[in-house]
């Protein structure tokens, strides 16, 4: 099996890529001929059939997701589905602005190593008990995923977890039974934090941003970074605190009475020993990234509540989280560093920026508006009026159970880029608005527990070996039923609180 593997890997094309590079055009054909003009015109049709296309190749891959992400570009056009002019706009979205100067900001924390500084002193804030641990990593992995990538930030972490791991095995602080469960207790802290911090914020998690990007182009409605989190910030502390508590008191629970603490301490300060002292350029970065989180927090308020006259005000009634995030990555460029030369972020730097993510926002948004351009919305919406006598919050239960159950197998990406288009023509169907489903929907695509596939911090923290996949399923179930009534709770009752809907 590991041979045939092997050479699977050496071709051009998988044979699941072959699959899907027949079988997207092959949708797209039984679409256009097999669904008649009385149901779908022209242009809702190509639309539809160019959305299966490029779905199947964000599952199968026969070309990078990246890439597939542009042939909305060609395909649209090219069979008079959608101008370009309607499309091509959502490559340069405000929100993919707000979500690069994020990944920038990221990518300084990263260079100058603030993050493990920051994770360490957590660490060491909290206790050095095995459930102590497991807290402080859950709360410096969740901390820094509000603003990193689950993914940077899971690969930040592990190494921080597995260190902790090998400290304790080689000085024998837990023995047996013991020992693995705090291995395999510490290892999934770290990918359910990466995945629930970024729960909670705009700049984090792909499906939140795509939301944001989706109801400016579409609905008319900017959801700022300060409502986001008001709104999604709860969800998130509730997920962690049931987390905490299942991995340190019900599945993976240590004998306190066996820990010596005292050898865990030595290692962490001795961590941060290493370190050294606080260096001007993790004051620079840490002081650019403070204004940056205060300006996405604040300056919505201060622009609603009006009471800075003149031109201040007037200065922060024009911000908007896209301009802010922006002002902070640019200003790391300025700044020098302590290296002869350099500055605190160089355009070498920008190489390790994730610049397939934001051309996956730009495919997403502009299948959104060929939805809307095209009047597939309210095609959908028309198909979709035997839901109409559904109660609401059944839908909404139903709606994220789906999202959460096919984002355990696919890509939270491909999911949220398919899914939240089509939760306009659910909203216009239930005559509803649609943002409260687009909120369910994004934040079941961003969690997903059970699988080593089904994200990459699932994905990270499995390859160090600790882990059977029966451990990861048996916590993540359980985290998947709390997450759905979670979601489902909060969109149903805090959501129109916080949104005003």
């Amino acid at each position: 099996m590991e041979a045939n593997k092997e050479t699977d890997n050496n071709k051009q094309y998988t044979t699941r890529n072959l699959v899907g590079l027949f079988l997207g055009p092959l949708f797209f054909a039984l679409v256009y001929f097999l669904i008649p003009e009385s149901v779908l015109s022209h242009e809702p049709k190509i639309v539809l059939g160019v959305t299966l296309l490029v779905a199947t190749y964000w599952v199968t891959e026969p070309i990078h997701m990246a890439v597939t992400s542009l042939l909305p570009l060609v395909l649209f056009p090219a069979f008079n589905g959608v101008e370009i002019g309607s499309i091509a706009p959502a490559y340069g979205s405000s929100v993919i602005f707000m979500y690069g100067g994020g990944f920038v900001i990221a990518l300084a924390i990263q260079k100058w190593n603030l993050h493990r500084r920051i994770a360490l002193n957590i660490i060491k804030m909290i206790g050095t008990k095995s459930n102590r641990i497991i807290l402080g990593i859950l709360i410096a992995t969740a901390a820094i995923s509000m603003f990193v990538s689950n993914a940077a930030t899971a690969l930040m972490m592990l190494p921080v977890a597995i260190a902790l791991i090998n400290e304790v095995k080689d000085k024998n602080i837990l023995k047996g039974k013991n020992f693995d469960y705090f291995s395999k207790g510490i290892l999934l802290a770290v990918a359910y934090a990466a995945t629930i911090g970024g729960l909670a914020t705009l700049v984090a998690a792909v499906p939140n941003a795509l939301l944001a990007g989706i109801a400016s182009s579409q609905l008319d409605r900017t959801v700022t970074f300060a409502e986001w989190l008001l709104f999604a910030s709860p969800v998130a502390i509730i997920l962690l605190i049931v987390v905490y508590f299942y991995l340190t008191k019900i599945q993976f629970k240590v004998d306190s009475n066996d820990e010596d603490t005292e050898s865990t301490m030595a290692f962490i300060k001795e961590e941060i020993t290493k370190l050294g002292n606080f260096t001007s350029d993790e004051k620079k970065v840490a002081v650019v990234f403070g204004i940056t989180v205060l300006l996405w927090t604040l300056s919505p308020f201060v622009s609603a509540l009006g009471f800075i006259p003149g031109q201040v005000g007037e200065f922060f009634d024009n911000l908007n989280d896209a301009t802010i995030s922006v002002f902070g990555a640019v200003l790391l460029f300025f700044l020098p560093s302590s290296r002869k030369g350099e500055r605190v972020l160089e355009w070498t730097d920008m190489k390790d920026l994730p610049w397939g993510i934001l051309i996956l926002f730009g495919g997403g948004m502009s299948i959104a508006a060929a939805f809307g351009e095209s009047g597939l919305n309210e095609s959908i919406g028309d198909l979709l009026q035997m839901l109409q006598g559904m109660e609401y919050i059944f839908v909404l239960l139903l709606l994220v159970v789906f999202v959460l159950g096919i984002t355990e197998i696919l890509s939270n990406t491909a999911v949220s880029n398919l899914i939240l288009p089509l939760t306009v023509g659910l909203g216009i169907a239930l005559g509803v608005d649609p943002l409260p489903l687009m909120a369910a929907a994004a934040l079941a695509a961003g969690s997903c527990y059970m699988l080593p596939v089904a994200t990459p911090p699932n994905t990270a923290v499995f390859s160090a070996g600790y882990l059977a996949v029966g451990d990861m399923a048996k916590a993540g179930v359980w985290l998947n039923i709390v997450s759905i009534i979670v979601i489902t709770g909060a969109v149903y009752f805090w959501m129109p609180i916080v949104f005003g809907l």
